[in-house]
């Protein structure tokens, strides 16, 4: 069963009941407004009536003044009204019925015979009509002498009740079917934006991450399908990060290996025996080596990166020495460039627990970042500091900085900037993870055309 079938069926389900039980709570209270209001008024007619025999003809013989008391008594109702002796027997009848006919077979009369007040409804046995009698005892010096009965027929009151039972029926359909529809339509708002999203899931599922999913309200559902676009507009990217990242990867692949293959036929054809064309090749060779065990090794720890392998082999490390020894490591690379490489280590760097080959490859990834893109004659500076809780490390360059637009990517894996086109894209991504494995945190700062600063928080 669908959703919209169990959503209309339950909705419809809750509202039937409601809609019975106020149906029956109506008509019950319909009907015993009806049947009490006007037993009540046949009672305070038998009452006064009775109340008035008292007072006034206690001494006086029932039977011979029954006439009188039947016109007294009718006068004022228009329910029939009878006079009964105390045997049962009617003496006078408001309807013209014949004295003499025994009602003793009644329970109210038999009540009213007893001394209390008796009140009956049902079938006239001669009639067969539907009857409501109130009989009230007539008392003279406290001895039962007759009663006064008065019955009123329930055929109209009971047409009456049956009309405003129709009434309330056909209102309580009415209500029933505006809630079907309304809630087939709501159900539909429902239903209609799940069939869609459901669309829009299969599409991606089967790898068309184009597909939009739409937000038809702002609900539960219009925050799913932001969230399905999101998704797929994140897949999109890394897809696409993913295609360049190949793309890169094949390029610098190819440019190494092209040289190695070149200088290797070079020398394998060569006629001429020169030391220093051979010394040219194999420096030539031994550096595009370099090149492509360096991208093996970013593949490696991105890998073991992004698995949950990479083990940290944490050390007691002196950060004084360690950084010191950084830039003693690239200053000839910084010469070599043209680019002045300056160091500024705080003494008292404390003592800290960390893998010092990894920080090693973050700040040589760092520096090796600046240099290729810091022109002839800029400087970088490598310093180190700390505070009550971090060893901040940074380093600064005058180089071409980065893209206000690439800013917020760099530390994604792949990403490249337009400024930072070298490489496999890995670089800064793996550096970041690394920090946060020691438990810090990486932080980029840059403008294109004036440099970037990278900062470091190591805890102490």
């Amino acid at each position: 069963m669908g959703i919209q079938k169990r959503l209309v069926g339950s909705y419809l389900i809750v509202i039937l009941i409601t809609v019975a039980i106020l149906e029956i709570f109506l008509m019950v209270s319909v009907k015993y407004y009806y049947y009490h209001n006007m037993e009540r008024i046949l009672m305070n007619q038998a009452e006064l009536s009775a109340s008035f025999f008292h007072q006034y003809f206690a001494d006086e013989d029932l039977q011979k003044q029954s006439e009188r008391l039947l016109n007294g008594f009718a006068q004022n109702s228009a329910a029939q009204v009878q006079i009964i002796s105390s045997s049962g027997q009617l003496l006078q009848d408001s309807t013209g019925t014949p004295a003499g006919k025994s009602l003793i077979e009644y329970q109210d009369v038999q009540s009213a015979i007893s001394g209390k007040v008796g009140i009956w409804s049902g079938n006239e046995l001669s009639t067969h009509e539907n009857i409501l009698a109130v009989s009230y005892p007539l008392q003279a010096k406290d001895i039962t002498v007759g009663a006064v009965r008065f019955v009123t027929s329930l055929t109209e009151m009971t047409e009456t009740i049956n009309r405003i039972f129709t009434l309330f029926i056909t209102v309580g359909l009415f209500v029933v079917a505006i809630v079907t529809v309304l809630g087939i339509f709501l159900s539909r708002t429902i239903t209609t934006s799940i069939t869609e999203l459901k669309l829009a899931a299969d599409q991606m599922a089967e790898g068309d991450f184009s597909v939009t999913a739409k937000k038809r309200y702002r609900d539960e559902l219009g925050s799913l399908a932001d969230t399905l676009n999101t998704m797929a507009a994140t897949i999109r990217q890394n897809d696409q990060l993913k295609n360049d990242f190949i793309s890169s990867v094949s390029h610098e692949l190819r440019t190494p290996l092209t040289s190695i293959k070149g200088w290797a036929v070079t020398l394998r054809t060569s006629d001429e025996d020169s030391g220093s064309l051979l010394k040219d090749g194999l420096e030539i060779i031994e550096t595009e080596t370099d090149r492509l065990t360096e991208l093996v090794d970013e593949l490696l720890d991105f890998s073991k990166l992004d698995n949950g392998r990479l083990v940290l082999n944490c050390n007691p490390l002196h950060m004084t020495e360690f950084i010191q020894h950084i830039g003693k490591q690239l200053a000839p690379r910084a010469a070599r460039q043209s680019i002045s490489l300056y160091v500024h280590v705080n003494d008292k760097l404390p003592v800290i627990q960390a893998d010092e080959n990894r920080l090693k490859q973050v700040l040589i990834n760092l520096l090796d970042n600046s240099l290729k893109f810091t022109d002839p004659l800029g400087s970088i500076q490598l310093a180190a500091d700390s505070d009550h809780e971090y060893v901040i490390i940074s380093v600064e360059d005058t180089g071409q900085g980065i893209a206000e637009g690439d800013l917020a990517h760099v530390l994604q894996k792949f990403y490249k900037g337009d400024s930072h086109a070298a490489g496999s894209g890995l670089g800064l991504s793996i550096s970041e993870q690394i920090i946060r494995l020691h438990g810090g945190r990486l932080l980029i700062e840059s403008q294109e055309g004036v440099g970037t600063k990278v900062k470091i928080f190591l805890p102490k």
